[in-house]
């Protein structure tokens, strides 16, 4: 498969999650991730890759990786669902208690 094949794959699933979606096909800036992304209100960035380039993330890929993490947001790099599903899981977890901690309102 190719890499635009997994993308495709990633994208579709994202967005069957309710997920918005960006496929970066060019960036004003060099580095930035293949899918950009906003689930459950946390920013999720992907490098896609396919399982024979997976160890070639170049230095400025991993910087702009690194750099969303320390922002506050989740990113990886994957081939295909299997990279993405945890932290997806991660992501649903941390919704699901932010969302315990929301006060109730109650009706008038």
């Amino acid at each position: 498969m190719t890499e635009q094949s997994y993308q495709r794959k990633i994208v579709k699933e994202l967005e069957s999650r309710g997920a918005y979606v960006v496929k970066v096909i060019t960036a004003s800036k060099k580095g930035v991730p293949d899918i950009l992304a906003c689930y459950q209100g946390i920013m999720l960035a992907i490098e896609v890759k396919t399982p024979t380039t997976m160890a070639n993330t170049s230095p400025l890929q991993k910087y702009n990786l690194a750099k969303i993490k320390e922002a506050g947001g989740y990113s990886l790099v994957a081939y295909d669902m299997e990279q993405v599903y945890p932290t997806l899981a991660s992501i649903d977890a941390l919704h699901l208690m932010s969302c315990m901690d929301a006060p109730v309102l109650e009706k008038r």
